[in-house]
């Protein structure tokens, strides 16, 4: 079957679905229905039969690139494996089906999964307290900093400014101006980690807080961390950590005994939940006991008679931050996930995923520039800098792996390494995987000396050619239209 659109192979009269006669009495529906809301003709669906509707979406299935399709290598994603055990349980009818505003004595199940989740993210990050709220990363780092101005409101002084170092995660920026503060960033050192002397200058009653990501966004790790959380507090301000990192560090370190104050979980990434495309997420954000009185609420607490309920008696929270209690079906994933893998497995998976990076590191930096020396942890990034020299850029590199079946991995970022490369395999990928992923980049660069050109037109196999950018983001086309592209 062609890729044509359900539409474009509707025929009328074509159903799908047998539906049972209805058991309602048959009236006018304007007698009970608002005007607006009564429909006098058809809706505009297309009538197909259930094979065209499946071999619909299987054919597109094999046209997109998803992880059960191939390795992601989307340097600071944690695009891993997802377990399909864990989809089975969070598609169980008592998790699946239950009503957010459902009474707490119907919910203790789903409140209990909550309540003992947060208390494992607690204990791998060596925190006090957690909100489970955050629907993803970035609300995750909003949430953390908001807390963390509510603790400084309370004490008389708001503080002006948050620090962050050059290669922190891309959000950060946008998080610390929406949450009231003004972001001064500051450079690394010639190993890719805050420089030190920097961060003094700094050092006063204005400064709240500083972000970091642990590893950062070169993948490597941030070893001053202790003396950059007490150079801190030694002025009263916070050290948060941005978790999108933290599968380096399962059962390693617990960013809470080095020093930070706040950390969020990604728990779409760490915790191996689908994510992607916009969602969905979840970013839990755990705290010292500090800054507990100032999270949002309601908390799920357990009470001395064993059951679980929402507590939204917190006289100093900075209030709600969701509509409801967070992404529960993500939490369901990840519970299982943690449950499944143990304290030795989650250690495993840190390990693995350093192995896995350094492996590929040691043979594509003979082929790529490698622009920082200092060992990586989960991820590194290389420098297609050299290949302008052949008239190739990174995003030619990156089109081309599309030809030999991979994605791409995260490329133009961390914005200090010029024409950069962000490769992260995960711990999930095979010996084999990552040998095909090292020979596709190898190739690529010898194509890039022989035959350029060959760059400039990929890719040419998958089903959409290369696109021009700029229209795209300037004329994007949002909807489906019936026409031929």
């Amino acid at each position: 079957m062609s890729s044509s659109l359900l539409w474009e192979i509707s025929k009328p009269g074509r159903i799908g679905i047998n539906l049972p006669k209805s058991d309602v009495p048959e009236t006018d529906p304007t007698n009970h229905l608002p005007d607006g809301m009564v429909r006098f003709s058809g809706n505009g669906l297309p009538e197909v039969s259930e094979p065209q509707v499946v071999r619909h979406f299987v054919e597109l299935s094999t046209k997109n690139y998803h992880v059960d399709k191939g390795m992601y290598p989307l340097g600071s994603c944690t695009m891993k494996y997802n377990p399909k055990s864990s989809e089975r349980l969070a598609a169980l009818p008592g998790f699946a089906y239950l009503h957010p505003f459902v009474p707490e004595e119907f919910a203790q199940g789903a409140l209990e999964l909550m309540h003992r989740l947060g208390e494992m993210l607690c204990n791998i990050g060596g925190l006090h307290s957690i909100t489970m709220q955050p629907s993803a990363g970035a609300h995750g780092e909003f949430t953390g900093l908001s807390t963390i101005r509510r603790y400084h409101e309370s004490l008389g002084n708001p503080r002006k400014k948050v620090v962050i170092p050059d290669s922190s995660h891309g959000t950060n920026p946008a998080s610390i101006v929406f949450s009231g503060w003004q972001p001064v960033e500051i450079k690394s050192g010639p190993d890719g980690c805050i420089d030190i002397e920097a961060l003094k200058q700094h050092l006063d009653e204005d400064l709240a807080a500083l972000m970091v990501t642990n590893p950062n966004t070169l993948g490597i790790f941030e070893k001053d961390i202790k003396e950059v959380a007490a150079m801190l507090h030694s002025v009263g301000a916070q050290l948060y950590m941005d978790g999108a990192n933290m599968n380096a560090l399962l059962g390693i370190v617990r960013p809470g005994d080095v020093g930070v104050d706040a950390l969020h979980f990604n728990l779409h990434k760490t915790f191996s939940t689908p994510h992607g495309g916009g969602g969905p997420g979840s970013g839990p954000v755990a705290v010292k006991e500090h800054l507990a009185p100032f999270l949002p609420r309601p908390a799920v607490v357990r009470t001395e008679d064993g059951e679980y309920r929402l507590n939204w008696d917190m006289p100093h929270s900075l209030g709600k931050m969701n509509a409801f209690w967070g992404a529960f079906g993500v939490m369901v994933k990840a519970f299982a996930y943690i449950l499944n893998m143990g304290a030795e497995g989650l250690r495993k998976v840190a390990e693995d995923a350093v192995l896995n990076s350094n492996y590929m590191m040691a043979t594509l930096k003979n082929y790529y520039e490698l622009p920082y020396e200092t060992t990586p942890m989960h991820e590194f990034v290389l420098c297609g800098e050299p290949l302008k020299k052949f008239g190739v850029k990174t995003l030619d590199v990156a089109k081309m792996l599309l030809d030999f079946g991979f994605h791409a991995p995260t490329i133009y970022f961390p914005l200090i390494v010029h024409e950069a490369l962000m490769i992260e395999p995960t711990e999930t990928e095979s010996r084999e995987s990552l040998d095909a992923f090292i020979e596709a980049m190898i190739k690529i660069r010898k194509i890039a000396e022989e035959n350029p050109d060959a760059l400039h037109n990929a890719p040419i196999k998958t089903p959409v050619r290369r696109l021009d950018d700029v229209t795209a983001n300037k004329q994007p086309i949002l909807k489906w239209q019936d026409i031929n592209i």
